[in-house]
């Protein structure tokens, strides 16, 4: 039985891992961490310096604000730690590769299986269509409570291709203050922010005549979860190291 605490259980994301974890046989929520100190079947603790709860892995959803905190906990304790925080700043994120030294980190911008796909998917489009003169957008949707802009995840995909085409491209966030023509070398990164969209993301590479486009529809928070849970399994007893996703999928 895999032991687990979860970093941000009073969050909508926290609460969904642990009705998933409540019906799974192979794992358990031994302690909560979260500052609002909600109701739940398992201890609750403010601050990651209080939790004094064994566990075999750390699943974290919380604030950006929260995740240095949480890393000294996991290197102190030598817990794994699977990271759903996203809009990490560059202090956090370098915290974050120099905690992997010491314990497993896992961190990913999106934990759907279906999107960690779609960056192998994007990439090998990338290679293909952009030496037939194919231009490339990515358009973001999400609810009108998200407070980063562009998501992490359309970041990871603009990423990804990026990667594929050996750092050829710039990013394009808002053409209203030019007027000039696209230039070939760039992606243009779109967010939408309105009602309660889970997160929808489309690459579009638009050529002459033709579009193909490549998309991921999230329908509810539960395929987040089910990614966490899954990354929090494969990671749980792994030695020190930065893991993510594509590490889980293969």
């Amino acid at each position: 039985m895999i032991k687990i605490i979860m970093h941000g259980c009073g969050g909508k994301m926290g609460q969904v891992v642990a009705e998933i974890v409540a019906n799974d046989d192979a794992c358990q929520i031994v302690a909560g961490i979260d500052p609002r100190v909600p109701e739940a079947s398992f201890p609750v603790f403010p601050t990651p310096a209080d939790c004094n709860v064994a566990a075999d892995v750390i699943i974290d959803f919380s604030t950006a604000i929260a995740v240095p905190a949480l890393l000294e906990f996991s290197k102190t304790k030598n817990i794994p730690v699977v990271v759903c925080t996203t809009a990490l700043n560059d202090e956090t994120t370098a915290l974050l590769q120099e905690t992997s030294n010491s314990v497993a980190v896992l961190k990913s911008a999106n934990m759907s299986i279906g999107v960690n796909l779609l960056l192998d998917l994007v990439q090998k489009a990338a290679q293909v269509l952009y030496d037939a003169n194919f231009d490339i957008e990515l358009v973001e949707k999400h609810h009108n409570q998200k407070i980063d802009a562009p998501s992490g995840t359309a970041m990871a995909l603009a990423n990804a291709i990026n990667d594929a085409m050996d750092q050829q491209f710039h990013y394009v966030y808002d053409r209203s203050q030019t007027n000039e023509k696209r230039d070939r070398k760039e992606i243009g990164i779109h967010a939408v922010r309105g009602g309660n969209i889970v997160g929808d993301h489309d690459v579009i590479f638009a050529g002459r005549d033709e579009v193909i486009e490549l998309s991921h529809r999230a329908t509810s928070r539960e395929v987040f979860a089910v990614g966490a849970v899954k990354a929090a399994k494969y990671l749980a007893f792994k030695g020190p190291g930065l893991y993510s996703m594509k590490d889980v999928l293969a």
